[in-house]
């Protein structure tokens, strides 16, 4: 299997470059091929300007979506671009690892995202018409391959609880589950988190990587996040709304995206 680790923490010797060695080690002792792009060793640029479009002229206005498709379908994207996108469609597991940062990945993640994910290439594909709106959630150009989170914060578990200040990690997480992997196509496993990152010493460390050692070993097992798809029949075109009898009683928000949750 092909593994691609998308990296995103400024210091190496923190407890995440531990965990992505781990990680490395784990795959690599099971005959797996990995790739990791370590976005602050890369220096990766990770605002969105005119400089991500060679062949834009400095008359015309800059409409991102419209200049990222043109130049995707052109191969003309920065070569920075191109080569992630191409370790995207080699690899078979996409793993996106983070630092838990004011509640959402660093800004040098989300820019490797909106980069990356050029329209042609992770939207904006698929037929649009009154009853079908694009191959996206759960369809599209990832779809086959599985993705999944590595994540560390400095909260206590109890902080991300359903009734924890700082919300459930779930809902947290929701957004790039959902929004950045399950959009394009990604299958989504279940994220592994590390709590209470600057707390850990040889002791916690030694079960962190136990368990994350068998979360390596299980990612074509692990059962995934059971997310509607979006032309499964679920939902209403082109409004994208949940279909009435599907409603649960006292279900709001993100839990009405999951699929058979009484089963």
């Amino acid at each position: 299997m092909n593994v691609l680790i998308v990296f995103a923490h400024p210091e190496r010797q923190s407890l995440n470059g531990a965990l992505l060695d781990v990680a490395v080690s784990a795959l690599h002792a099971q005959g797996h091929q990995v790739q990791v792009s370590d976005l602050y060793a890369m220096n990766w640029k990770a605002t969105v300007d005119r400089d991500d479009f060679p062949g834009l002229k400095t008359t015309d206005r800059l409409k991102v979506a419209a200049e990222s498709s043109k130049e995707f379908t052109a191969r003309t994207l920065t070569d920075d671009v191109k080569a992630e996108q191409e370790k995207l469609l080699w690899a078979d597991t996409v793993i996106l690892q983070f630092p838990l940062w004011w509640f959402t990945m660093p800004a040098i993640l989300k820019g490797w995202v909106d980069r990356v994910y050029a329209c042609g290439f992770a939207y904006g594909v698929g037929e649009h018409s009154d009853s079908r709106w694009g191959d996206r959630y759960g369809e599209g150009v990832m779809a086959g391959k599985r993705a999944m989170l590595i994540v560390t914060t400095g909260g206590w578990p109890e902080h991300y609880s359903a009734r924890g200040i700082n919300g459930p990690i779930n809902d947290l997480l929701f957004p790039i589950h959902h929004g950045i992997l399950f959009y394009p196509g990604f299958t989504v496993l279940p994220p592994f988190v590390a709590y209470r990152a600057d707390r850990t010493d040889d002791a916690k460390f030694a079960l962190l990587e136990r368990d994350l050692r068998m979360r390596m070993s299980a990612l074509t097992e692990t059962p995934p996040i059971a997310y509607r798809q979006q032309n499964g029949g679920d939902y209403q075109i082109p409004t994208m709304q949940l279909l009435p009898n599907l409603e649960e009683p006292g279900v709001t928000g993100f839990a009405l995206h999951l699929q058979n949750r009484n089963k």
